[in-house]
């Protein structure tokens, strides 16, 4: 097995809490925090009187399910580089999830938060 050297790590830690810091200031520019259990986010809604024209509230709704689904898929990605970093901690990262092969260092360099080979993913 091929192991990712000290200096490999440090280079996509470093990546990976750079792209961490960046997810969570759009997340908050976009969402809320669920305080319940600190994990979950959900988007940020407006509020609009019932009087409001129907046309409006029909715009209002569809930008809040795009402003939902860009939500999701920042909370999915977030989700992505915190693993990423958990596994540097535990000495298992750069190491396929499924095969325990390598992962190619073209495939971390792309994505950082890869826990999967070209082969398995």
């Amino acid at each position: 097995m091929l192991y990712l050297q000290a200096m490999d790590i440090s280079s996509y830690k470093s990546k990976l809490q750079q792209e961490e810091a960046q997810l969570e200031l759009e997340l908050t520019d976009m969402g809320v925090l669920d305080f319940n259990n600190g994990v979950d986010w959900t988007a940020k809604g407006e509020e609009y009187v019932e009087t409001a024209d129907l046309n409006i509230l029909a715009d209002a709704d569809e930008e809040q399910e795009v402003k939902k689904e860009i939500v999701n898929q920042l909370e999915v990605r977030l989700k992505n580089v915190k693993e990423a970093l958990k596994r540097i901690e535990d000495g298992t990262y750069g190491i396929c999830v499924s095969c325990n092969e390598a992962i190619e260092p073209a495939r971390l360099e792309a994505n950082p938060a890869a826990k999967e080979c070209i082969r398995c993913s």
